[in-house]
């Protein structure tokens, strides 16, 4: 029983926590969204040619 009581309140606890948050706008969030997905998607671009390149090396000095 005791980790019933325990449970409710620490649900109580994190659900009052949760109503001080302040959220960011939406506008924020899909913004910052789409900065994140194109970030990853240059450096994946970025990292593809690095391996590519050092692939070529590699074959050109093992030959």
């Amino acid at each position: 029983m005791e980790f019933i009581e325990k449970s409710k309140q620490f649900l109580s606890e994190a659900n009052q926590e949760l109503q001080r948050v302040t959220w960011p706008a939406k506008k924020l969030v899909a913004t910052s969204t789409w900065v994140v997905i194109g970030l990853v998607f240059v450096i994946a671009i970025v990292l593809g040619l690095v391996d590519a390149a050092l692939a070529r090396l590699v074959r050109l000095v093992l030959g």
